[in-house]
Order: C-alpha cells, then structure tokens, then sequence
C-alpha cells in the first residue's frame, strides 16, 4: 500500500489521521510515494500527524515510510502507534532528514516532536521519543547528539529470526549506527549518516536484509 499526501507537505494548522487495523494472518506493507516534507509553519501554530496501527495474531506490517525532511521554520508534532497482538512481527523504519545538505540549508529554528510507541499485548515493548526546538543544526552538531550528522534513521524488527540477524545487521552499520536486542524477538537500530544519500546507502541493504525481499518500488525510483 501507497501513502499519498495529496497536500504536498505539512505545515502550521494541518491535521492528519491515519488509522488500520490489520487482521489475524494479514501481511502489509506500508509506505509513501515520496519523501513527506514538513514546510515554514507560522509563529505558535503546528502541524500533527497520528498513525495507529493495529496489527493482529501472527500478521506481518512492513512501515516503510520514506524520509521526512524538515524545512527551516517547520514546527511538526508527530505520533507512531503500532499495536502487535501475540505473535505478530513487525519491520518499522522511520528515517528524518534535517535540511537538504545539497542546497544548501541549515535549521536555525524548527519545532519538531517525535513520538514512537511500540505496544506488544498491550505492554510497552519500544519507547521513542525526539524534540527539537530552535537550532536545530547546532544541537545536532554536538559530539554527544549526533556528531553534525544530518540525516537519521530508528529501525525497529520484531520477529523470531532478530538474534540469529543482529551479527548480520551489525556487519552492515557504519560507525555512526548501532543495533541492539531488547528482547530475544526484537532488534532496534539507530543510524546517523551525513545526509539522505549516504543515509540510503546503509539503510536500504538493511531494509532488504531483515524484509527478505526487494523494497517497494517507490523506494527505486
């Protein structure tokens, strides 16, 4: 399935929804036509985009949004929400890109807010949370925040082959990535890289790794 924001982007004001419910044995792949873009928002108003998804015994959800890149001057408010029932597995990507690099920009005053929740059985099973406030690309230049990378990606795989792939995954990060098993089923990524090529270059053959197969066309094009 293709996500399309007929809008073009999100800025100040807008509001998007988007709920599924997956049912037992279901098999989804979700992602978007293109990179979704947060645009110049006016002072004190914000954009918010809601997603929950529901996913059903032994179904199978692919998100596989592609990135969402921050203007200067965005101010965006963001929520994730996967619920897995018993036996689910679940491949979650969530890539953001601050500032395209080749135009060059920088982003001097941004408010972004980012929330993922993972949910297995209705138990916490990962937790994520972002905010950005202000300069955005002095913040993110910081040794200890990311290092001046520009571009990120989480990664989030639940299912029973995750210990038997965390050497494999590891194999593939550069030194800006890690990978850790939270729990025997699930594998979490984090993958910092300079912009959204270099980003794409380590997080596409991850992708297909732990997928098994090809991403979607979207992503090629």
């Amino acid at each position: 399935m293709v996500l399309v924001n007929t809008a073009g982007g999100i800025t100040g004001g807008d509001r998007f929804c988007l709920t599924i419910e997956m049912q037992a044995r279901a098999q989804l792949t979700l992602t978007t036509q293109a990179a979704e873009r947060a645009y110049h928002a006016q002072p004190g108003e914000d954009g918010r985009y809601r997603s929950q998804i529901t996913v059903g015994p032994q179904a199978a959800l692919r998100w596989l949004p592609q990135e969402l890149i921050l203007f200067e001057g965005s101010s965006l408010r963001r929520q994730l929400e996967i619920s897995l029932a018993e036996g689910a597995q679940l491949l979650m990507v969530e890539p953001i890109v601050f500032g395209r690099v080749a135009m060059p920009e920088e982003l001097r005053n941004i408010r972004f807010e980012d929330r993922i929740r993972v949910l297995r059985a209705g138990q916490p099973l990962y937790l994520d949370g972002l905010t950005l406030t202000g300069d955005a690309t002095a913040h993110l230049a910081q040794a200890a925040v990311a290092e001046g990378a520009g571009a990120l990606a989480s990664v989030v795989f639940v299912a029973p082959e995750a210990e038997r792939l965390l050497a494999d995954v590891r194999a593939m990060l550069p030194r800006q990535g890690g990978a850790s098993l939270i729990a025997p089923d699930v594998l979490v990524v984090r993958l910092l890289a300079a912009d959204s090529y270099v980003l794409r270059q380590h997080l596409c053959p991850l992708l297909r790794r732990l997928s098994g197969r090809d991403l979607p066309i979207s992503w090629r094009v």
